[in-house]
């Protein structure tokens, strides 16, 4: 068997190289997405006396929002005292085991385009290649389904922690009578929507994908194998079945032959009755 590099692009004409490519960009948009996000809300303090103040909610990947510091150091607020806050919440263990099944998919696309372009003659005459793509590619499409809704919870509780609601429940200072709070400046989450949105579609691609893998493996071959001599027994059933009333009707032929040929002479005597008796000649 020959095991050197053979570059053949027909693959990504097929469903299981083509496939891969998509796999390949979405796990790019899925951790670019979200990796390098950071952003910044602008929290707006209206006074009583008319004098209004601002606090800068700054937050990146990972997350981590309890190490984000809303009030730094004593400060004196709206004429508080206001001790050193930070933001409520930690998200990081759902972005980070998203962005790790990205990174992993897009390292393990890449070798799989590398062996499906180069090595396909090795990958098919091989049991292993096969069927450890199949299990890998399943166990991906799972891993999609589990960080993808982990990080969707995680982000909403990123939008809670630092949105009206939540900024007033950590902030003291926002609980007083003569002081209101409110969220005027909301940083741009769209990224983060998209990358939870590449969460899901790379769930179907790779859920999708598990089949054309699926066909590579012997286990579809062997199931083709057990059904190709049921398809020839079934037909051949099908033709001596054939064969049988073609020789029943051809047998039961010359018998309706014979039938018929009697009831026309039986027709023909009794139509014409001098046909059928003898002729006798009278001797003058």
């Amino acid at each position: 068997m020959m095991t050197g590099f053979r570059l053949n692009l027909a693959p990504l004409k097929e469903p299981l190289g083509f496939i891969k490519f998509v796999e390949w960009l979405t796990a790019i948009f899925a951790f670019g997405s979200c990796g390098g996000y950071s952003g910044k809300n602008i929290v707006s303090l209206f006074c009583s006396e008319g004098r209004n103040e601002t606090l800068n909610a700054t937050f990146s990947y990972p997350f981590r929002l309890n190490l984000v510091a809303l009030v730094e150091g004593n400060t004196t607020l709206c004429n508080h005292s206001v001790p050193v806050t930070h933001l409520v919440g930690d998200s990081a263990s759902s972005a980070q085991f998203f962005v790790g099944v990205a990174i992993i998919c897009f390292l393990y696309s890449m070798v799989a385009l590398l062996v499906y372009l180069g090595y396909m003659h090795v990958y098919k005459d091989s049991d292993f290649g096969p069927m450890f793509d199949f299990g890998l590619t399943a166990a991906i499409a799972f891993l999609w389904l589990v960080c993808s809704s982990a990080w969707a919870k995680g982000l909403q509780n990123v939008k809670d922690a630092t949105g009206t609601v939540g900024i007033t429940s950590t902030l003291a200072l926002c609980k007083e009578t003569d002081v209101a709070c409110e969220v005027t400046d909301f940083a741009n989450m769209r990224t983060l929507n998209v990358s939870v949105v590449f969460g899901y579609l790379n769930l179907i691609v790779w859920a999708g994908n598990t089949w054309f893998v699926y066909k590579e493996t012997r286990w579809h071959s062997q199931k083709l194998t057990r059904r190709k001599p049921l398809e020839r027994a079934t037909t051949t059933g099908k033709e001596l079945n054939s064969a049988k009333k073609r020789c029943m009707c051809l047998a039961s032929f010359p018998t309706r032959r014979i039938s018929v040929s009697s009831s026309a002479m039986s027709a023909t005597k009794w139509s014409n009755p001098r046909a059928s008796s003898p002729t006798t000649v009278s001797g003058e």
